[in-house]
C-alpha cells in the first residue's frame, strides 16, 4: 500500500505524518495543541485518577507544574492532517505520529 502524499503550492511532495497516540501521563493540560490544531482533533478531560498520582515526583525542572487535574485526549483523530503543529508547540512531546497507508475503498 501507498502512504498519503501532498504537494505544496510550490510543487515539492510531502508525507503527513498523522497523530497516532497522545501520551496522557506525561501530558500538562497545557492546551497548546488544542488551540494550535486547525481541526477538531484534541478534548480538555478531567484526569483519571490512578494510584501512582501520589508517589510522582516531578524533578525535570521545566518550569511546568504536573499538579493539574485536567489533561488532553484524542476527541477525533481521523480528522488530523497530518501538520504535527500539536507536538510542534507541546512542552513534554505527549504525541506521537506516523505517516499512514491510502485506505482502500
Amino acid at each position: 500500500m501507498s502512504q498519503i502524499t501532498g504537494v505544496t503550492l510550490g510543487g515539492v511532495e510531502w508525507t503527513p505524518e498523522f497523530i497516532m497516540e497522545l501520551d496522557q501521563a506525561n501530558c500538562i493540560g497545557c492546551g497548546r495543541c488544542f488551540k494550535v490544531c486547525p481541526r477538531d482533533v484534541f478534548d480538555l478531560v478531567e484526569r483519571e485518577a490512578s494510584d501512582d498520582d501520589d508517589d510522582y515526583d516531578d524533578d525535570d525542572d521545566d518550569g511546568f507544574s504536573d499538579d493539574t487535574s485536567m489533561v488532553m485526549s484524542l476527541k477525533n483523530k481521523l480528522d488530523c492532517i497530518g501538520c504535527k503543529a500539536c507536538s510542534k508547540v507541546c512542552p513534554k512531546t505527549c504525541m506521537s505520529h506516523a505517516p499512514s497507508a491510502v485506505a482502500a475503498e
